[in-house]
């Protein structure tokens, strides 16, 4: 999903992103410079070439946010919508036949452009960080970051990340455990954490550049290119997206973001009365019974993390233990050959 304000260049970052014409450019009508649209929530199904991969790909345009007078709406509507893919899975999760041709269309990548102003935050972009946060992996991009100089981009991620921080807002932020992760993967997610959020720069436009062709936007002070990382992020973007932390954003939405909210609503009492789910496959009734069960498998979830918690707890501490009796075995003999 793409979400930002009105010529922050989501459609051409998404064609770019997808090398393909996935969201059509709208003519700006002068005329109707004045007529509030609304939001729009408009899904494209496609298939890409991605990292040696066929990758089936849904986008999530929302034309219109931010556009009103009024905006706060806009964040239930794009809640609601996040909400109801959840509400498809645990639908489906209760029948008693399931459909093998179930689509799961969760939202596991929110890409979020905040406007190059050069000032840190504003509040519609704290307000809807705040509530989406919970709900799905965000990612935020500054948006036509080559209005900036290299320092002015600096200055201007920094005051970004220190006011996610200063709101805690839950980002994406490319985790690992320093513990348990190969040193490779560390080094990875920490280049990637230190470019939060992304400068993005977007052209479906030819430049030539060297004498060759390639993906960018000429000036008259010279030339970026949207593929190479001295420029802008881009091509780092792309490649965690659908390469390096495709799994781990399916994993984390799944394993996190899903199970959260579904413990949420079988703790208020199941799916919202009436509820259908996608209408090409439509569920079947939410009984008493099935909320039941469902909320003991939840439970047993529960109480197998902490069997695994206590059990990491304990190898940790004989761990530990074994590590105090061999330095103590140790100077034991250090103190033996000292007395000879």
């Amino acid at each position: 999903m793409v979400v930002g304000a009105s010529g922050t260049g989501k459609t051409t970052f998404v064609n770019t992103l997808c090398d393909t014409n996935v969201i059509e450019h709208k003519d700006n009508d002068p005329q109707a410079a004045n007529i509030e649209t609304g939001l729009q929530i408009q899904p494209v199904n496609l298939e890409i070439e991605a990292e040696g991969m066929r990758i089936g790909l849904t986008v999530v345009d929302t034309p219109g946010f931010g556009d009103s007078v009024d905006n706060e709406y806009m964040f239930d509507e794009i809640l609601g919508f996040l909400e109801r893919q959840y509400d498809d899975i645990l639908s489906e999760e209760t029948r008693i036949r399931r459909n093998p041709r179930f689509r799961d269309n969760r939202v596991h990548a929110l890409i979020y452009f905040i406007q190059p102003t050069g000032h840190g935050l504003k509040e519609i972009d704290i307000e809807l960080l705040r509530k989406l946060s919970p709900r799905v992996n965000v990612i935020p991009v500054i948006a036509k970051a080559d209005s900036f100089s290299r320092q002015e981009l600096h200055d201007f991620r920094k005051r970004i990340m220190e006011d996610i921080e200063y709101y805690g807002i839950p980002i994406y932020n490319f985790p690992f455990d320093p513990e348990e992760d190969h040193p490779d993967t560390i080094a990875e997610n920490s280049e990637l954490r230190s470019l939060l959020p992304f400068a993005i720069v977007a052209s479906e436009d030819s430049v030539l550049v060297n004498g060759e062709y390639v993906l960018g936007r000429a000036y008259p002070w010279g030339t970026v290119e949207v593929e190479n990382p001295e420029h802008c992020d881009s091509n780092r973007l792309r490649s965690a997206l659908f390469g390096t932390h495709l799994n781990d954003l399916k994993e984390i939405t799944h394993d996190f973001l899903y199970e959260n909210y579904r413990t949420e609503r079988l703790s208020r009492g199941g799916l919202p009365q009436g509820y259908q789910g996608d209408q090409s496959a439509p569920s079947e009734e939410f009984t008493a019974s099935q909320s039941v069960r469902l909320r003991e498998e939840a439970l047993r979830r529960e109480e197998e993390k902490l069997r695994e918690i206590e059990l990491r707890v304990q190898r940790e501490i004989m761990e530990k233990r074994q590590e105090l009796q061999a330095k103590e075995e140790s100077l034991r003999s250090l103190e033996s050959r000292a007395q000879q």
